[in-house]
């Protein structure tokens, strides 16, 4: 996230920052730990050496370039998201995974948010009315209540010299009492929800092994199972939330989403609405914490909604919630000068596009000026760009203005090298983040 942590990439990779040099890419993986939890130097050996990279041990092509990653992105009939992420899912043990699921969890539900067109396009349409930007600006004051929430209770932590996890008591419970509010679930348990979230993040992580998929599956089937009934719930009782407007869904020729697409996506709703989002939230305290001028800018400038917008984007650019996605061609085809062939399996490396020297200068810099700034790909490019982008934008946003409004001096309680990330390819997620800081006065 900064060049402190090129730096520690850089002593566990034996890779110089510049990529040029000394780094041996089919000797390392982005699966191996140290990478995996500082991967920048990495990523910048791979856009020098070889942007269009075949990572043995994961099995799969690293894109790497900005230019690459959006060129595949606009163009999804080569570049399949539906192949990609099915050969994603549960690798290696996806029919006894599908198994689990058809016997305990009422059944297997693909993911249609990651189909592709046409069916993509009927997708998106019909759920368009749980994301316009009036029904996102319509929650905002919700969502200030609950962020206001939690800030005052870590605030009541740290005066009492306690170290507060600000992943764990904070980003976790904050986003899922968002979405579980958004979706109308009154009643939840934010433990089982965080469980189920971490479930369905491993099966796309490619960092599990056979007991680990097994026992996640168990937890996918409960969520599942959990689903099911608020689905029913609403097929009979329509509410003013987003499982309802999915159920009730219609495009203009009397077109609906059928009942195993409903739980797919409100699947999908629950882990992208809280595990990509509590990422973005600890990632947006990490930077608190270790650019303390950053903060105090932030906080000089909090009224000034241009200046809080353009922290977010740049939030997002230098620390993007996704690592990366999966995709598949469909045919022989090249990419950054790399031939492929049809069924080659690919992930999309968003968090590299967004460290390209190339688009974005000194791209390990945190910094608020760049001509450039919204021309990031954390939430992708083309068809699949993120449906929550607008919600999950106002969440950090506000959550980066209550923070600085209410607390001050935030820092790391550990050193910087001691901040554990969680065993996935597909987010950048800390693990848990240890913080001091006092109450603003």
């Amino acid at each position: 996230m900064d060049a402190e942590n090129d730096t520690d990439a850089q002593q566990v990779t034996g890779c110089p920052v510049t990529g040029k040099a000394g780094c041996q890419l089919d000797a390392v993986s982005l699966i191996d730990p140290e990478i995996s939890a500082h991967p920048n130097a990495f990523y910048r050996a791979l856009r020098t050496e070889d942007p269009v990279h075949y990572d043995e041990k994961l099995g799969m092509w690293l894109v790497s370039r900005y230019k690459d990653i959006v060129a595949l992105l606009r163009d999804p009939e080569t570049f399949s998201d539906k192949h990609g992420y099915e050969a994603q899912y549960a690798s290696g043990y996806f029919e006894e995974f599908r198994e689990i699921l058809e016997r305990e969890g009422g059944g297997f539900f693909p993911d249609v948010i990651k189909s592709d067109p046409p069916e993509h396009t009927r997708v998106r349409k019909l759920m368009d009315g749980a994301f316009t930007a009036h029904r996102v600006k319509t929650l905002e004051p919700g969502i200030t209540r609950i962020i206001v929430d939690l800030v005052e209770k870590i605030a009541a932590k740290a005066a009492n010299g306690e170290v507060v996890d600000g992943v764990d008591e904070f980003a976790v419970p904050l986003t899922i009492a968002v979405i579980c509010e958004q979706l109308g679930l009154e009643h939840y348990n934010a433990t089982k929800i965080q469980r189920w979230s971490s479930a369905v993040t491993a099966q796309i992580g490619r960092m599990q092994n056979r007991e680990q998929m097994i026992e996640n599956a168990r937890q996918i089937c409960e969520l599942q199972n959990f689903i099911i009934g608020q689905v029913r719930d609403r097929e009979a009782n329509p509410r003013e939330d987003m499982i309802s407007d999915l159920v009730h869904a219609r495009t203009a020729d009397g077109g609906k989403l059928g009942f195993a697409e409903v739980v797919s996506l409100v699947r999908a709703l629950v882990i992208a609405g809280n595990e990509t989002t509590a990422t973005a939230i600890g990632n947006l305290l990490f930077v608190l914490a270790t650019q303390p001028e950053q903060a105090r800018l932030l906080h000089e400038n909090i009224d000034d909604d241009r200046y809080v917008t353009r922290f977010v984007e740049e939030l997002l650019r230098i620390a993007p919630p996704v690592r990366g996605l999966a995709k598949m061609t469909t045919r022989e085809t090249e990419l950054g000068g790399q031939k492929l062939p049809k069924g080659a399996h690919m992930l999309v490396l968003y968090a590299s596009g967004n460290d390209d020297e190339t688009q974005f200068e000194c791209p390990a810099k945190f910094d608020l000026n760049r001509g450039n700034i919204g021309l990031h790909v954390a939430f992708g490019v083309g068809i699949h760009r993120c449906i929550g982008a607008s919600l999950a934008r106002m969440e950090i946003k506000v959550a980066a203005r209550e923070i600085v409004k209410r607390l001050d001096n935030i820092r790391l309680a550990v050193a910087v090298e001691e901040i554990p990330y969680l065993p996935t390819v597909a987010t950048h997620s800390i693990a848990h983040l240890p913080l001091t800081f006092t109450r603003r006065r």
